[in-house]
């Protein structure tokens, strides 16, 4: 059963590959550009539309600031940008913002910082995906009519792509992504010598449209509002830049230099082709409106429902190549495609970011280790579902969700770059070399001048799109750090119940004739009670095994075995492919094997918990090693339970159940507790 289960996972994602071969999955700078830089590339698909919509609300008249707001954003991203690259070179872990606010700010900055960047990377998957299904549908009819449904089919494509590993999928998604940059660039560069030396006319699709204003004639105030609002939703062109800083473990070496390479190579981009797509909009005479069907007028009639507004680099590759030509064609495409793989970075983000938090008991111990192909599968799987159930929710409009977006992704870039000042504080206050404190100086005025500016921002979002959606996005960031309090808590409650004390008490029983495997992963109270009952059942021999997924783990699980002096030998099995159930059961069918008339008895220290929420928490091994060894020929599996103090609530319900559910009881009546009992309950 097992062969044909696994038949479809190796088609599907591969086979598995050796702990040993993660170094052969590091990125070059090449392939890494693609991978964790494609959703802040993508961005400029979008983000110049973002600006031009919301400036339409004062009509035609308001584009002439779409300049002054595209500089405002290159300002902000070289600073993010120059701000970053402080932080891969002092934090080149891979725990990127999240470390940095924890270690410089505390753990509950460090959480929040968290939540942020969980909820954005759910976000990135959802907006750039639906964008990239409207993209594709102005093309293809189909799609649009069954957004929805293509966009979850994309969600599980990419899952696909992701999990078969982090190099396999970067060379899926490097083409499309040069392709699109490619295009960009020739775009921009075919529009400048048109309009600026052959004096060709270039108009868009809607440069003879007008449009409806909202709010004409806005001034004061108002004005200001707007251009704050169109300013914070060109903002759109920065998310994913701290994708790089979670993600330079995966880098080849000299792993901070190329980061940072990277993450300037991605900022030159990135400001290179949104400021030449406004430039171009402006010179072609884009046209957009929030809603078109009404407030985009052709000859003075509104357009209709039946209109579909094409996005802004549509509309300006259609004016400089010329629709369907073959450049047109060929960049529409390569849109439509890399917004898609824009989710990219959120499926390298999210799982990575999920594996430390594990690490820091925040989450799941399942989202800590890899799976078959060296990725975090757990954590991959995890932000699909979440994306998928929000492009549900939003039926897969990118307007919708793009409201949502942002938020998160600046309180992680404030908080970072609050706590990278503070980092430079504590490491000046203890240098004396001249040459390092210059350098030192230079990096905290960069991430002085970051936290003022992504603060400054941060408040202009709040205040322009907490009523537009952005409150949604809040409301999961409390709703996950809520969340990952709980389990922290919930993990340090049950560590402190079973740590081992250094002088045992009734858990050691004196040794007997005894013979049993007692499987263990740490030196605790339920480890040192399976050994104390093993002792107990009179077989030939008694040894300990521990599977090694970790080799610091089982480096500490060692020294402390021996610092304990236990009496039981420990054998440790390595797992190369960081499996726990296949080498335990081929170990004990190799016992079997040398001796068929023996009986093997393996004993499974478990928790006993009374919540349900706890169960996935806790126990998930050692239930897919009873499923495997019961089915095992002369194999006798014993659970040795060890009760947590929220145990005592399920027995409780139990017992009640017990007394008022028994079969009969309804017959016989309620039962009337002994007077003895009941005086010792008074007492």
């Amino acid at each position: 059963m097992s062969k044909l289960t696994d038949l479809p996972k190796r088609i599907l994602i591969g086979r598995a590959l050796h702990s040993n071969k993660l170094g052969e999955t590091l990125l070059p700078k090449r392939i890494a550009l693609p991978v964790f830089a494609s959703d802040p590339l993508s961005s400029v698909a979008y983000a110049p539309g973002e600006v031009l919509l919301v400036l339409s609300a004062a009509g035609v008249s308001a584009y002439h600031f779409s300049p002054w707001i595209a500089v405002a954003v290159v300002v902000l991203m070289f600073t993010v940008v120059a701000s970053y690259r402080q932080n891969v070179h002092a934090y080149p872990s891979g725990g990127g913002d999240y470390e940095v606010a924890n270690v410089n700010l505390g753990p509950k900055a460090g959480l929040t910082v968290a939540s942020a960047l969980l909820v954005d990377y759910v976000l990135t998957v959802a907006v750039s995906i639906a964008s990239g299904i409207e993209n594709l549908g102005s093309a293809i009819p189909f799609v649009v009519e069954h957004k929805t449904a293509c966009a979850i089919a994309v969600i599980v494509l990419l899952t696909l792509m992701n999990l078969r590993g982090v190099r396999e999928s970067g060379k899926l998604f490097a083409i499309p992504t040069y392709v699109f940059v490619g295009g960009v660039f020739l775009m921009i560069a075919w529009g400048a010598y048109r309009g600026l030396i052959a004096g060709d006319t270039m108009k868009a699709p809607t440069a003879d449209y007008t449009i409806s204003a909202e709010h004409q004639g806005l001034a004061g105030f108002a004005l200001v509002f707007l251009l704050l609002r169109a300013f914070s939703s060109g903002c759109a062109a920065l998310t994913g830049v701290e994708a790089i800083s979670n993600g330079v473990p995966a880098f080849r070496k000299p792993k901070s230099k190329n980061a940072a390479t990277t993450l300037a190579l991605m900022g030159g981009l990135a400001v290179t082709m949104f400021c030449g797509i406004i430039a171009l909009a402006m010179v072609t005479k884009v046209r957009m409106a929030e809603e078109p069907a009404t407030h985009l007028l052709n000859n003075g009639t509104p357009v209709g429902e039946e209109y579909t507004q094409n996005p802004v680099i549509s509309q300006v590759a259609e004016a400089v190549f010329g629709g369907g030509s073959f450049l047109f064609i060929l960049l529409a495409a390569a849109t439509a495609l890399v917004l898609f793989l824009a989710a990219n970075t959120a499926y390298n983000g999210f799982p990575l970011l999920g594996s430390i938090l594990a690490q820091d008991r925040y989450l799941p111990r399942q989202l800590h280790t890899r799976g078959d192909r060296l990725a975090f599968s757990n954590g991959i799987v995890l932000l699909a579902g979440a994306a998928a159930v929000l492009t549900y929710i939003y039926g897969a409009d990118s307007t919708k969700l793009i409201q949502l977006y942002i938020v998160g992704v600046f309180v992680s870039f404030t908080l970072s770059q609050t706590g990278m000042v503070r980092h430079w504080n504590r490491l000046l206050a203890g240098e004396t070399d001249p040459g390092k404190r210059r350098q030192m100086i230079r990096s905290r005025a960069i991430n002085t001048f970051g936290a003022f500016l992504t603060g400054l921002v941060l408040v202009v979002v709040l205040l322009t799109k907490f009523t537009h959606g952005a409150w949604v996005a809040l409301l999961g960031m409390v709703i996950f750090y809520a969340t990952m309090t709980a389990i922290r808590k919930h993990y340090d409650r049950v560590a402190d119940e079973i740590a081992a004390e250094e002088a045992p008490g009734d858990e050691t029983v004196r040794p007997s004739r005894v013979h049993s495997i007692v499987l263990v992963s740490k030196v605790h109270k339920p480890t040192l009670r399976a050994l104390a009952y093993a002792k107990l059942m009179r077989s030939d021999t008694l040894e300990a095994l521990s599977i090694s997924v970790d080799p610091v783990e089982t480096k500490a699980l060692r020294e402390e075995w021996h610092r304990r002096n236990i009496d039981v030998p420990l054998k440790i099995l390595d797992s190369p492919y960081r499996e726990i159930t296949r080498p335990v059961i081929d170990y004990v069918k190799g016992l079997r094997k040398e001796s068929p008339r023996d009986a093997v008895s393996v004993f499974i220290p478990e928790y006993v918990v009374g919540h349900w929420y706890e169960h996935l928490l806790h126990n998930q091994s050692a239930l897919r090693l009873k499923g495997r060894l019961l089915f095992t020929p002369g194999v006798m599996v014993t659970s040795v339970p060890w009760q947590l103090d929220s145990s005592e609530v399920a027995r409780k319900r139990a017992r009640k159940r017990a007394e008022w559910n028994a079969p009969g009881s309804v017959r016989r009546g309620p039962v009337t507790q002994p007077k003895k009992e009941k005086a010792a309950t008074k007492k």
